[in-house]
């Protein structure tokens, strides 16, 4: 009885697929790094403690509404990338170091929190609210946002608040600049606290521009019927005391 030897060569494909399973796993070891999201909600440790006079939204109705519209932020850092300062002409985009929404997205949400709880009241952008109720209008426009690592976090802000039935208006600037220590978590803290500090300040514009009496202009004479009219829109001066905050207004 005559045996053949089993044929105990591989298919021609093997080699081939031995190869390509060795370059996936070279691959999947030079893989980039897992990236880092960050935020500037106020629920952060980083945060400064709100005033113990502040009293949290109660359910209740409050004596005016906000309106924070979308926080405008230079083009250079509107995007989802930490930019930080390398020195006073140099950038470094950080691909690993991602904001959680992009900068405008984000600072326009910590403000939010910090206002309506300063302020015991409710940001009604895009939302309906009761016409009985006095609205102010809150503008913030970043001119500046430096991440200078181991070093400050800056935020150079123009805002504004008008008061929707008078258009009473007030125009100020803050410049707010904190040191921060080395990483980019306590880069991220810095500005936390820069926002905490500018929200301190149109807080403060608002209660000013609420204090403010409506002057109404008297009706036409020879015409009882005729509706008041509102004295024509004037500019207010900012509030005394903001932090590292200049009036523009």
């Amino acid at each position: 009885m005559t045996f053949r030897r089993p044929n105990l060569r591989l298919p021609a494909a093997l080699p081939v697929l031995a190869s390509a399973l060795a370059l996936a796993a070279a691959l999947a070891g030079c893989a980039s790094p897992a990236s880092r999201f960050y935020t500037l909600s106020p629920s952060g440790d980083g945060a400064r403690t709100a005033s113990a006079a502040t009293a949290p939204v109660g359910a209740g109705n409050p004596a005016w509404l906000i309106e924070l519209a979308p926080v405008d932020v230079p083009p250079q850092v509107a995007k989802a990338q930490l930019v930080v300062q390398t020195d006073a002409t140099q950038v470094k985009v950080l691909e690993q170091e991602r904001w959680a929404s992009m900068p405008g997205d984000e600072i326009r949400r910590a403000l939010s929190g910090d206002l309506t709880q300063q302020l015991n009241t409710i940001d009604v952008y895009g939302s309906p609210h009761p016409d009985n109720v006095p609205v102010y209008r809150v503008s913030v426009n970043v001119q500046r946002f430096e991440s200078w690592p181991g070093s400050h976090a800056l935020i150079d802000a123009v805002w504004s608040v008008r008061a929707l039935d008078s258009q009473t208006v007030m125009t100020c600037r803050s410049v707010l600049n904190e040191p921060v220590g080395d990483g980019y978590d306590a880069l991220v803290v810095g500005h936390r606290r820069a926002v905490a500090d500018l929200s301190q300040a149109i807080s403060s514009g608002v209660r000013a521009l609420a204090a403010t009496p409506q002057v109404v202009m008297p009706t036409t004479k020879g015409n009882a019927k005729a509706p008041p009219r509102v004295k024509p829109p004037v500019s207010i001066a900012c509030p005394q005391r903001m932090p590292a905050a200049a009036s523009a207004g």
